[in-house]
């Protein structure tokens, strides 16, 4: 199989930065992809709030959504209330990971509903800083929310009864690998003129081996190993002292 590369966006809401979202937009049209969007039900993070919010949000995303774009529950609040890294330690906060199981299954409920009264009916799972435990995994099987946007690999795959829909571990190494599937992680809020220039370049080049976040979910998933997670855990790790270190 010939390398793939599917799209994620983080951190959507009605104030967002709709400058930044229309510039990824403008690529997306270009290589002919749909990418995932992942909404914040109820976004509480100050660090968010980019401007007034939109009015006209959801009607904006009922439209892409008709266009072919994916949709996440991106958390509930995006609020981090714990220092916990979960099963992916990518960083040391979280929004659910070491939170009790009914809390937990109550912002997922909350968030979900959410969603589906502004007509996104999703089952897809985007955790804030890619931190859950196991009480999250087992709230968002009861929800009936049976896919998870993270983990390390190179092909979906499933584990505790949901599939997962590997990102990207190191962002040049995974874009030159030659077979299997990852996602691009974007967050638009945070783009500078220079990050705008390197995006550009990887859409430029690597734009032919892009597909629509819908054709990823097609994907037939493989069963993940307890080794195979083991391995997962110590790469997130890894990445997490590894950025630490450079600070």
């Amino acid at each position: 199989m010939s390398r793939k590369i599917a799209v994620r966006m983080d951190d959507i809401t009605p104030d967002m930065n709709w400058e930044n979202f229309r510039f990824f937009q403008g690529l997306f049209d270009k290589a002919g992809i749909t990418p995932l969007l992942g909404i914040v039900p109820e976004c509480r993070d100050e660090k968010l709030h980019c401007g007034n919010p939109h009015e006209d949000f959801y009607e904006v995303m009922r439209k892409l959504k008709a266009e072919g774009y994916s949709f996440a529950i991106h958390g509930c609040y995006h609020l981090y209330t714990t220092k916990k890294g979960g099963l992916l330690p990518l960083n040391n906060l979280s929004e659910f990971a070491g939170v009790p199981y009914e809390k937990q299954k109550e912002m997922l409920a909350f968030g979900k509903k959410k969603l589906k009264e502004q007509g996104i009916d999703t089952d897809l799972f985007m955790a804030p800083a890619h931190s859950y435990d196991k009480n999250t995994l087992r709230a968002l099987r009861e929800l009936g929310i049976t896919k998870v946007t993270d983990g390390f690999g190179k092909a979906p795959y499933t584990y505790k009864g949901l599939t997962f829909y590997p990102i990207s571990f190191l962002l040049r190494s995974s874009l030159k690998q030659k077979d299997g599937i990852t996602t691009l992680v974007l967050h638009s809020n945070t783009l500078t003129e220079a990050d705008k220039e390197r995006y550009q370049s990887i859409f430029d080049e690597y734009g032919k081996n892009m597909i629509s976040y819908s054709e990823y979910l097609e994907t037939e998933p493989v069963k993940r190993s307890f080794t195979g997670r083991i391995i997962e855990y110590l790469l997130a790790k890894g990445k997490f002292l590894a950025g630490r270190i450079r600070q």
